[in-house]
């Protein structure tokens, strides 16, 4: 029998993104409104690609240097 593989996601919603950057939902609107944060729009969804959240967290850390 062939046995279904475990897909990883490549975006999170944005609850689940503010989880992972450790912030509130609120601001993660905030940075995609103001194009810190890329998202994309899915029907009425609003995605953020995982590699989106790498390039925020990467851009901050130039940033910050």
């Amino acid at each position: 029998m062939i046995q279904p593989r475990a897909v990883a996601p490549k975006s999170v919603r944005p609850a689940e993104a503010a989880a992972l950057l450790g912030v509130c939902r609120d601001t993660v609107y905030v940075l995609m409104r103001s194009g810190r944060l890329r998202s994309i729009k899915a029907g009425r969804a609003r995605l953020i690609p995982l590699t989106a959240i790498d390039e925020f967290l990467s851009a901050d850390e130039e940033f910050a240097a």
